[in-house]
């Protein structure tokens, strides 16, 4: 069992922020993600897109912001169990909390901060008969390890940036790279829609535009994708595959915490005031766009000041007879749990002749 102080669902921007701010406080935090990966929509959805309302950034984009604030939380050496949802939650006679997640891995603390933004992720999947057939027999709706393709014939479908990125990136390992999308245009960033056309040109990946995927084929694991261009059956193609990645989006939904017993209002949780966000079970806190209040902002900045009054808040929850007493980090400065300590240069006094 993995033991915390404060266990944190959801490992975007507001969970990895509440690490830093929980470290101040000499808190431990461990992090639950559905995705394989930290930094939630932003490392899933829109890595290359830029942000413009992050304080001190007049643009950052968000891939940037996701590395930056991993780098920021390091020496706080926070834990991750990713790629797994939080099923199950159970309160103790001691008024810790055991969070079970999909794989079955226990996590005790006595906080937790449910993070989850829009709640957790679950791929939107095309419409084809046979698609639960293949999958994990060659159809996968995420890339979890990359290697799973090298020497493959890989087919991607999908318009947006995790579409053009993962067929920038395998073009290197696989066998063959087709991506497939139902328009012309892409809604991918600029450069990295440039860098498909010149790996087309140079032959790495095959580009099949105007087209949609229609039908699925093989007998025990995934052979071939059936393509139809410009919706015109005299137009299809059947492209012999390994591996079919459609690659569409995630569908934000709160999933088995919809199940915890906590208040919700319109597929949000709602929080009984704006002092810790705390829910309605003393313990257990919800930060950034999962939660909702009177005056609710669904913003990133949002979420970062949620996550600093949660982490105030757990601190004396957890050690009710200390007293904290908050030093700026000018003055301060921040103290890692791995022995590293980052501060202002002391002013050197010398006296006067």
């Amino acid at each position: 069992m993995i033991k915390t102080d404060i266990l944190i669902i959801g490992a975007g921007p507001t969970g990895l922020f509440a690490v830093f701010e929980a470290g101040l406080l000499q808190l431990k935090c461990h992090l639950i993600d559905a995705l394989p990966q930290a930094g939630g929509q932003l490392a899933e959805l829109y890595p290359k897109k830029p942000i413009y309302d992050i304080p001190g950034f007049p643009e950052v984009m968000a891939g940037a912001l996701v590395d930056n604030l991993m780098e920021q939380i390091k020496p706080f050496q926070p834990g991750f169990t990713l790629g797994q949802r939080a099923e199950h939650i159970e309160k103790l006679e001691d008024g810790t909390f055991v969070v079970t997640t999909s794989d079955g891995i226990q996590h005790c603390a006595p906080v937790v901060a449910i993070a989850g933004g829009l709640g957790s992720f679950e791929p939107r999947k095309p419409q084809l008969d046979t698609l639960e057939k293949f999958e994990n027999k060659g159809v996968a709706y995420m890339v979890r390890d990359p290697e799973v393709y090298r020497d493959k014939r890989v087919l991607i479908a999908g318009g947006g940036d995790s579409a053009l990125d993962w067929s920038i990136y395998l073009s290197e390992m696989a066998r063959e790279v087709t991506l497939v999308h139902r328009r012309n245009e892409f809604r991918g960033a600029l450069d990295s829609v440039e860098k498909v056309q010149e790996l087309k040109n140079l032959g790495k990946i095959r580009l099949i535009t105007p087209a949609e995927v229609i039908r699925l084929e093989g007998k025990e694991a995934l052979e071939g994708v059936l393509v139809r261009r410009n919706s015109d059956p005299q137009e299809d193609i059947l492209v012999e595959v390994d591996a079919f990645i459609p690659l569409f989006g995630l569908s934000p939904k709160l999933g088995p915490i919809a199940n915890w017993g906590l208040e919700i209002e319109k597929n949000a949780i709602k929080v009984d005031n704006t002092l810790d966000y705390q829910t309605n079970i003393p313990g257990i806190y919800a930060i950034g766009d999962v939660n909702t209040y009177p005056g609710k902002l669904k913003l990133i900045l949002c979420g970062f000041h949620e996550a600093t009054l949660m982490c105030q808040s757990a601190y004396q929850r957890i050690h009710p007879d200390k007293r904290y007493v908050m030093k700026y980090t000018t003055v301060g400065g921040v103290t890692g749990f791995d022995g590293s300590k980052k501060e202002a240069p002391k002013a050197v006094v010398k006296a006067i002749d």
